[in-house]
């Protein structure tokens, strides 16, 4: 076996040197018209004894690697790195499968760890539904009010996890349909009212008449990671104010600018795109920081200076359910002014996941 491995190796450069050896023979005896054919004869069993010489040490070094490579494959660890010169597609196929065996192992304590925080969750959400039917017999407003924000805030935490954990599932659940944006932006209202009626939010929806292809748990998602963000980033001392509404664009990479918005018509018949815009007059986003939002754990300079907290993770969620979503998620912003989100959607049934 090993005889047939080093042939089928070798065949090549043999067949070279022995169409170059009958070559220079024919040449010899054929051109050379005064020449001496024993001195051809000397010549060529010196080249022969020189090469197999050669070829001998040459084979025992293969047979010698053959043998290590025939230990090393009994391995269950990776070892490419022990060969300088991988030459053989069997070591690959080995460390091939270790990897595949590594990532099987991996996915399935990735699966154990999710189904694991999302029984945890149900679990917590237990004794959280219970905290908030104790707080409402609290007769003390203040203390009342106080600790159900902080059970608001666990409840969202939790929600929060529980639509992460689902998020890497490798069974990411979709149900695209047609779906009013309404309800949506309805749903996600709903879901921060505590907060919203708390900061005494002015809201203002448009979008009555909209309507895309969606995934209505997973959009509404989107806009709690854009409201949150909103509550959180309010100026002091003014009327806070938030506004959703859809405007008709006839591509995705033909968006309406900010000075366009008032100014566009509407094409529900012949636009293949919709555009859901949600804005807020809150503290906006600094230049430097709004081309990387949506980078996993960016959290910008307003958390570094100590006044904000957060772990510059909604929005990297947010970015990614939109691709999953073939939506598109942008952002413009003047700091101190206001912060305007975009969700681009499809209105036609094109999607392919």
């Amino acid at each position: 076996m090993i005889v047939f491995r080093w042939f089928k190796r070798r065949w090549k450069e043999t067949m070279v040197r022995m169409i170059i050896g009958l070559s220079f023979n024919l040449y010899f005896v054929f051109l050379m018209q005064t020449a001496q054919i024993k001195y051809l004869l000397y010549l060529d069993m010196l080249l022969l004894i020189i090469l197999s010489i050669a070829e001998g040490i040459a084979f025992f070094d293969f047979c010698k690697k053959e043998r290590r490579k025939t230990v090393f494959l009994q391995e269950k660890e990776l070892i490419y790195k022990y060969f300088k010169d991988i030459e053989d597609h069997v070591i690959f196929a080995h460390d091939f499968q270790i990897m595949e065996e590594r990532l099987e192992k991996k996915f399935a304590e990735n699966c154990d760890l999710q189904d694991f925080v999302a029984k945890w969750c149900h679990e917590f959400k237990i004794p959280l539904a219970a905290g908030f039917l104790i707080v409402e017999k609290l007769k003390d407003s203040n203390i009342r009010t106080d600790l159900r924000e902080q059970l608001e805030r666990m409840n969202w935490q939790i929600g929060m996890m529980m639509q992460g954990c689902r998020l890497q599932s490798p069974l990411f659940d979709l149900q695209v349909r047609l779906m009013p944006l309404a309800t949506c932006v309805r749903n996600s209202i709903k879901n921060n009212q505590f907060f919203l009626i708390q900061k005494k939010f002015q809201i203002n929806v448009a979008v009555e008449n909209a309507c895309a292809y969606t995934d209505e748990v997973w959009l509404t998602y989107i806009l709690d990671q854009i409201l949150n963000n909103a509550i959180k980033y309010v100026r002091p001392n003014i009327e806070h104010k938030i506004r959703f509404w859809a405007e008709s664009v006839l591509a995705e990479s033909v968006l309406p600018k900010a000075h366009q918005l008032d100014s566009l018509l509407q094409e529900p018949l012949s636009s293949g795109y919709i555009a859901l815009y949600i804005e807020d007059n809150g503290e906006g986003i600094q230049e430097c920081d709004i081309r990387r939002i949506f980078e996993k754990g960016f959290t910008g300079n307003n958390y570094h200076n100590g006044r904000y907290k957060s772990t510059g993770m909604g929005l990297y969620l947010a970015n990614k359910i939109a691709e999953r979503l073939e939506h598109k998620l942008s952002v413009e912003s003047q700091y101190g002014e206001y912060t305007r989100f975009c969700i681009t959607l499809r209105r036609k049934e094109d999607i392919k996941f």
